[in-house]
């Protein structure tokens, strides 16, 4: 069947489920949008307010649903837009194809109107990325691109593909997708059993939960095991909801952020479980005392994260969903009570603070209420981040979407659009600060175009609040630029898109402006007038151990 490079496209997405894209038009990229016209009742295009919002529609798209998340972006500018939301998705491991399209073949290296070198540009930020100069070649590395987006330790990939290809015909034969299984091949009976000794030998484990797990979906494996050795649980950011928040054996988040529980029982174990995480800098606090009593058993899918910046005492390296599933019949129950008992009486004299009035923890507690648990809740970067990790209960895999890694403001709204197309009638709440929603307000358009129930909250502080908080315990409380009080109204600008507004001070106000947004069938934005010098607690100094954690009683 003879198919211009365009038709080509649309067609190996569909091949591939794809039943939504986000993006923006151009020049480059027009043979394509007229082919997606043309489609428009099997493809479903969310034309967002900024390429940047494409990326991060796909990402949370992606995170939210477990599928390839894909976006659209014409050359030059359109292209180089894309490319925080690639980082964000590469940080943070999640599958997404990136397409492109770039001046005509002939134009490329003449500095033409628009042309730009995007895949040099982002060689750093992706598993890969093509360019594709020949029609004949761009099926075959578009069904590529989404088997590496998939496979092993997820991530982006970008096709690049010249105009002229876009409007060029060839040969195309419909092909059913490669199936991506787990990673197996490098897991070993060796590893396996150095693994278990450890394990089998430990008096005081505790369980270390990273993104792998969300990755692999080992949730009901990461449970049987926690039962099967008797050990306490904590987690990453990214490993939110993996391991259910309501559980007597969960403790909370590890490190600067982390609960007091889980920064003091990792301090004291002595065999540390780490399952699919590269042990950052946000968790590990001074690397040198880092669980410095404890063996490591080191469980990824990435060889090149086991001993990076841990050295690992055994290590299996493959999908952690498989690998469990092989380690669990390997091992005895086992009986740590004493260790367990330790746990239980650190939680009840270090229990999570709700600090009185309205504020961040109050918001988000309330919102953990009012939806049961079941909401998807997204964040952008900042105190309001920590307060949605450390007082939201998750107890589903892909319920948490935040940006890890790169830790981008503006990543929020953008991802909340992808959750709710990817999820309908699933509640999608944003919880942003007021520094991070005037990076990408605009987005509110988009939502209000496309009828999207989500629910877009600002505590708004009027600073920068993480910044100011770090300037105010170690810089002097010169508050350096820090401040954003103005005369904007978020509540009018909200109307003028199109989207229900509400300004709260108190809590009254608050449950009656969540009671109505939760009913809502469009967008509404809560705006939380909230104060200024509230902060994250407990926090680890950058460079000091975890276990000094220390909260405002301690200063």
């Amino acid at each position: 069947m003879q198919l211009n490079g365009s038709q080509i496209i649309l067609e190996v997405l569909k091949e591939h489920g794809v039943d939504t894209v986000f993006g923006y038009p151009g020049g480059a990229i027009l043979n394509l949008y007229d082919e997606l016209y043309r489609q428009r009742d099997q493809i479903h295009h969310i034309l967002t307010s900024h390429e940047q919002g494409a990326s991060h529609a796909a990402d949370g798209y992606a995170r939210s649903t477990g599928r390839v998340g894909v976006c659209f972006a014409t050359s030059g500018p359109g292209a180089t837009n894309l490319v925080t939301g690639i980082g964000t998705a590469y940080m943070d491991s999640v599958p997404m194809v990136a397409i492109t399209c770039n001046v005509t073949g002939s134009l490329l290296g003449k500095d033409s109107f628009q042309e730009i070198d995007i895949a040099g540009i982002t060689t750093p930020i992706t598993k890969h990325n093509f360019i594709v100069k020949d029609v004949r070649d761009l099926a075959d590395t578009l069904r590529r691109a989404f088997r590496i987006a998939k496979r092993g330790r997820p991530g982006p990939v970008l096709v690049d593909i010249t105009k002229d290809v876009t409007a060029a015909k060839c040969n195309y034969v419909k092909t059913e997708p490669e199936v991506v299984g787990p990673v197996v091949s490098e897991i070993t009976d060796e590893d396996l059993e150095a693994a278990c000794y450890l394990i089998s030998k430990a008096k005081k484990p505790y369980i270390f939960v990273g993104g792998g797990a969300r990755i692999s979906g080992a949730a009901e494996e990461l449970l049987q095991l926690a039962e099967l050795i008797d050990a306490p649980v904590c987690d990453t950011l990214m490993g939110k909801g993996c391991f259910p928040g309501t559980h007597e054996r969960y403790t909370g988040m590890l490190g600067m952020h982390g609960t007091k529980v889980s920064n003091l029982g990792v301090s004291d174990c002595d065999l540390l479980l780490a399952l699919g995480t590269r042990f950052s800098d946000r968790v590990l606090g001074n690397p040198k005392k880092f669980a410095h009593h404890a063996r490591v058993v080191h469980i990824d899918v990435d060889p090149a994260e086991v001993n990076k910046n841990v050295v690992a005492d055994a290590a299996v390296i493959g999908d952690m969903k498989e690998v469990l599933k092989r380690i669990i019949p390997m091992l005895k129950k086992q009986d740590h009570s004493e260790w367990m008992q330790h746990i239980r009486d650190l939680q009840d004299s270090l229990p999570v603070k709700y600090p009185h009035g309205f504020n961040g923890p109050y918001v988000v507690n309330s919102l953990y209420k009012k939806t049961h648990g079941d909401a998807i809740i997204v964040t952008e970067v900042g105190q309001h981040q920590m307060w949605a990790a450390q007082y939201y209960k998750y107890k589903g895999i892909r319920q948490f979407l935040s940006s890890g890694g790169l830790g981008t403001m503006g990543y929020g709204l953008g991802a909340a659009i992808g959750a709710a197309c990817g999820n309908p009638g699933k509640k999608v709440i944003n919880i942003a600060g007021d520094g991070c929603f005037r990076m990408n307000m605009n987005e509110l358009i988009t939502a209000s175009r496309e009828k999207l129930p989500i629910i877009e909250i600002i505590l708004d502080n009027g600073v920068l609040g993480m910044v100011r908080q770090w300037q105010d315990i170690f810089y002097g409380e010169r508050y350096s630029e820090t401040t954003l009080m103005g005369q904007v109204d978020y509540v009018k600008l909200a109307e003028s898109m199109g989207v229900k507004g509400y300004c709260v001070y108190t809590e009254a106000d608050f449950e009656t402006a969540i009671t109505e947004a939760l009913a809502a069938d469009g967008p509404v934005l809560i705006d939380c007038r909230i104060d200024s010098d509230d902060k994250v607690w407990p926090m680890v100094a950058p460079g000091a151990p975890i276990e000094e954690c220390f909260d405002d009683s301690d200063r």
